[in-house]
């Protein structure tokens, strides 16, 4: 059946950062995944999650978090259960999550069960076209290749990574994958543009699907130490020596994104492949972002109550509100964020400098408003 759950596929989201671009909404206690930013009633994460389980079944979805959001995701997801969702005692980047989680299924499961790791904070539309390229990054990922999504750019942006396409893999269920050539990392704007020109190119929005067992062995190749750590771990997961593992090897682990210690170089050895995205995705990476996704609404895009917002000759300004009445006189693309310790005011295109702000405040000991 087309729309059964796919047997042996299991779903990784690790949820992590603290989405400093979203500041004051994303804090880092409680960070982007864990709110409803675009006023449907369910949060980043809660929205992964339901996308994921026709696709995976129940109980074929781990969730990696910190330990200090492990509560907050628990209590979003109670449908996952407490043994899948794995706690993280500190932040060791995508590797060392996305590893953990296909060292403990490949012990609760086999090597063999495909993996897919998926962000916990990005909005995608067009479900049915989500589904169907999954499904062909399965298919692919059953041949032995690590299999990452593209994104078709729709402009030369320098906020994301390039993958380029080769030729066919040919994998069985899998017409649409390609060879990845290799991967730029957030090329400078000419590089981006003639990207976007030679064709061939599409985002890499870090959505990888793999043998449990292969991206062990690749890891296990590339960067040994972190390998056998996250084994030790993963053997004592199920058990009441986990915490002794976690304290005594979790804070040693190699700190690296996986986009680096696996993507890269196996690519240039010929072992990955790109299945190109037919459906819409975001990364809500900033208030600009975000207020495109939000729409025009009366004037601009609105997160909270409409009835609250005034504007008067500001078109296409973002506005958030915290309860108060927000009014916008003659200042198109604002972005004006109130919430109940802080409040931020800029525009559209200074929306990448956010995380500057963060950066102010922490500098100047305001721990509180991080």
């Amino acid at each position: 059946m087309p729309d059964a759950p796919i047997v042996d596929f299991h779903a990784v989201v690790p949820a992590g950062g603290a989405g400093t671009r979203l500041w004051p909404l994303s804090r880092a206690g409680h960070p982007k995944f864990l709110l409803d930013l675009t006023g449907t009633g369910r949060t980043l994460l809660q929205a992964t999650v339901d996308r994921l389980l026709p696709l995976t079944g129940p109980g074929h979805v781990l969730v990696v978090t910190g330990a200090r959001h492990a509560a907050a995701v628990a209590d979003q997801l109670p449908e996952l259960g407490a043994e899948h969702v794995l706690a993280e005692p500190s932040p060791r980047d995508s590797m060392a999550a996305i590893g953990l989680a296909a060292a403990v299924l490949a012990r609760r499961h086999g090597p063999d069960v495909v993996l897919g790791s998926f962000a916990a904070d990005h909005v995608i539309t067009g479900l049915p076209g989500f589904e169907a390229t999954i499904r062909q990054a399965v298919a692919a990922a059953r041949t032995g290749a690590v299999v990452t999504i593209g994104i078709p750019a729709t402009e030369p942006s320098t906020a994301f990574g390039y993958v380029q396409a080769g030729e066919p893999l040919g994998a069985p269920g899998a017409p649409s994958a390609r060879r990845a050539l290799g991967f730029t990392e957030k090329p400078d704007a000419q590089t981006a543009a003639a990207y976007l020109a030679a064709g061939g190119y599409s985002w890499n929005a870090g959505m990888f699907v793999v043998r449990a067992g292969v991206l062990l062995e690749h890891l296990a190749a590339q960067l040994p130490a972190l390998h056998d750590g996250l084994l030790r771990i993963a053997a004592a997961w199920d058990t009441d020596e986990r915490d002794a593992r976690l304290a005594d090897t979790w804070p040693g682990l190699t700190r690296i994104a996986i986009d680096h210690a696996i993507a890269e170089p196996v690519a240039a050895a010929g072992g990955v492949a790109v299945v190109p995205g037919t459906f819409g995705w975001d990364d809500v990476g900033d208030f600009a972002s975000l207020g495109a996704l939000l729409g025009t609404g009366d004037g601009g895009p609105t997160l909270g109550t409409p009835d609250d917002v005034l504007r008067i000759d500001a078109d296409g300004s973002v506005v958030a509100t915290g309860g108060r009445t927000v009014t916008v006189v003659g200042v198109p693309d604002a972005v004006v964020v109130d919430t109940a310790d802080a409040l931020l005011v800029t525009t559209r295109a200074h929306a990448q400098q956010v995380k500057a702000a963060v950066d102010g405040w922490r500098a100047r000991g305001r721990d509180d408003l991080l």
